[in-house]
């Protein structure tokens, strides 16, 4: 049945001419108005880093169009321990809702234990709150240049160990922690720097990588065993293949535990949320997401609306789970201290 609804969706998109197939539009936001209200907020130990990123809507632009690509400038709030030293730092990445409470909480915990850290507002940059449901807006192709673009940035301030950045982030953040150590996209976009250490929270593992190359950083997943927003067996399967190919990859799959099991709340049925279950998707060489199933690149907007179409489901779970949400604390403040700090 689907299979009869694809070949009917597919020739209602030829019938509807090249322009659904053209590449996304690439335009610059202002967000002056998003750094002012960020200001306002500030505590004595906290700055706003500016910083000029782009907006690429996928990793094949990253590969092959970003010269065309006009600039974005993007922001972030850095924040350092009180008093003098060369500090190692975090970079933090939101998920699809964007910032949230126990997302700040990993960072109030770093900073006590002398480590700086910088918030990354890719979404507040491009005038979007979230992208659940969507995908689109605000995409990890964006973010993941976001992150490289502070990573240069940071690592030219005087207060900031260079040699001892780390990443972590949530759900589609979580994807930027984790794709922000293949070796491809950190060769192109930041030959001169890499992550010292990647932990990535229930981060997307749907797309694999052709090409198995990341960089000798260590890398730790965090994630649920009954997650259906991004299930927990890619993720397996991922690491586990990283595992046979020499690098520093670990996984801790929490029993009984939904998508954002560190949140201080009961379990909630989104029902506009993808559900990527039963999605598989290949990362070509050329940086071309696909859709195993039905084999469709997800290349522009109306393409990846088509390809999860018939990929995922819509309706998907998440919620806190006591023991996930204080292991995973704990475990944050011991990855990051004994690749940071020692």
């Amino acid at each position: 049945m689907k299979k009869l609804i694809f070949i009917i969706v597919f020739f209602m998109v030829i019938a509807g001419g090249y322009a659904i197939f053209n590449n996304p539009p690439y335009e610059t936001v202002d967000i002056g108005d998003a750094i002012e209200l960020a200001g306002l907020t500030l505590e004595p130990n906290q700055e706003i880093v500016r910083f000029s990123s782009k907006n690429p809507f996928n990793i094949y632009d990253i590969f092959h169009n970003i010269n065309d690509i006009p600039n974005q400038e993007v922001f972030g709030i850095l924040t350092v321990p009180n008093g003098e030293g060369k500090y190692p730092l975090v970079i933090g990445v939101a998920g699809s809702h964007g910032w949230a409470d126990h997302h700040y909480g990993y960072l109030e915990r770093y900073l006590k234990m002398g480590i700086a850290v910088f918030s990354l507002h890719s979404f507040k940059s491009r005038k979007v709150e979230s992208t659940v449901g969507e995908q689109l807006s605000v995409t990890m192709a964006m973010m993941t240049y976001d992150a490289f673009m502070a990573l240069h940035t940071l690592s030219q301030d005087t207060r900031i160990d260079s040699g001892h950045i780390g990443i972590t982030g949530w759900s589609l953040g979580g994807g930027v922690a984790l794709f922000s150590g293949w070796k491809p996209i950190q060769t192109i976009l930041s030959p001169g720097y890499k992550f010292a250490a990647h932990l990535p929270i229930y981060p997307p593992c749907m797309a694999k990588p052709e090409i198995m190359e990341f960089t000798n950083a260590p890398i730790h997943i965090l994630i649920g065993e009954l997650d259906n927003w991004v299930p927990a067996q890619p993720c397996v399967g991922l690491v586990n293949d990283m595992r046979k190919l020499g690098y520093k990859a670990d996984i801790t799959v929490y029993p009984d535990s939904h998508h954002s099991f560190d949140r201080d709340q009961g379990i909630m049925l989104l029902k506009n949320a993808y559900s990527f279950t039963d999605c598989r998707l290949t990362l070509t060489e050329e940086g071309v997401v696909r859709a195993n199933s039905i084999g469709l690149p997800l290349s522009t907007p109306m393409l990846q609306k088509i390809g999860l179409a018939f990929c995922a489901d819509k309706g998907a779970t998440y919620g806190g789970n006591d023991y996930a949400r204080g292991h995973s604390r704990e475990f944050a403040k011991e990855f990051m201290g004994k690749y940071l700090l020692n």
